[in-house]
């Protein structure tokens, strides 16, 4: 009879795979999205209105209104569990991610992020590029120069797309935003680009984005925000200490 190969750190691979961490994570982010009011925002007649009742949404729904809110707090929340699965070494999560970007990248075009036409094409094919190739039995790989390499130019692709992208398609506009919406594309960009080669590194990656994004909500006070990220950095980090030492499922 053979025997499984048990894990270096056992406790590290029971939270990665843990679904009570799943649910914790899910609950966080859909409290984010309602403490935000995310729920009552709509694209109604050509523009975003905020504040819609909840009672009223199925109204407007039923006159044409898009329920940018509701689908944007849907995608968060599979946003997260795709996330968790490929934590797990499963390529479900990769395949959530490839419907996730599509929800994503049309809410964030409407919410104003016009260079969303360009860059969300981009992370589509990436997250299809991670499904063939874990599908060909892609196995967790040591940091080498490549991916220095990956991670330098998903930067500058992410500054280049932003720009270009809001330049075509308009959108905001303002050099703060851009800038922000450019650094954190260009870390995502790298990020799931090391995740198709299943590098170890792919959630150190994690971790720099998430951090970014933790000081730029601590910066804008944005408290639930500052609570989703400190679980998305919670989770990059067990998962990388994860793949480190335990290697493959």
């Amino acid at each position: 009879m053979s025997l499984s190969k048990q894990p270096a750190n056992p406790l590290l691979r029971k939270l990665v795979a843990s679904p009570y961490l799943d649910l914790i994570g899910a609950v966080l982010v859909l409290g984010v999205c309602v403490v935000r009011d995310f729920h009552e925002t709509i694209f109604f007649q050509n523009e975003i209105q905020f504040g819609v009742p909840f009672s009223e949404l199925l109204s407007y729904i039923g006159r044409g209104a898009y329920p940018l809110g509701i689908l944007s707090t849907i995608g968060a929340i599979f946003s997260l569990l795709a996330t968790r699965l490929v934590g797990r070494q499963r390529n479900l999560g990769n395949i959530f991610g490839v419907v996730t970007t599509i929800n994503s990248g049309w809410n964030d075009f409407l919410f104003g992020n016009g260079s969303a036409a360009i860059t969300y094409p981009v992370t589509f094919f990436l997250h299809t590029f991670a499904v063939a190739r874990w599908a060909q039995g892609e196995r967790i790989r040591k940091r080498d120069r490549r991916y220095y390499y990956i991670v330098g130019v998903g930067l500058l692709l992410g500054f280049a797309l932003v720009f270009l992208g809001a330049k075509i398609f308009g959108g905001r506009l303002d050099l703060g935003f851009l800038s922000v919406v450019s650094l954190t594309f260009g870390l995502s960009l790298g990020a799931n680009f090391a995740n198709a080669l299943k590098y170890e590194e792919t959630w150190l990656s994690w971790i720099v984005y998430n951090i970014v994004q933790l000081i730029k909500n601590l910066m804008l006070a944005n408290l639930a925000n500052v609570v989703k990220y400190i679980f998305y950095l919670f989770n990059a980090g067990i998962t990388l200490g994860d793949w480190k030492l335990n290697g493959d499922r």
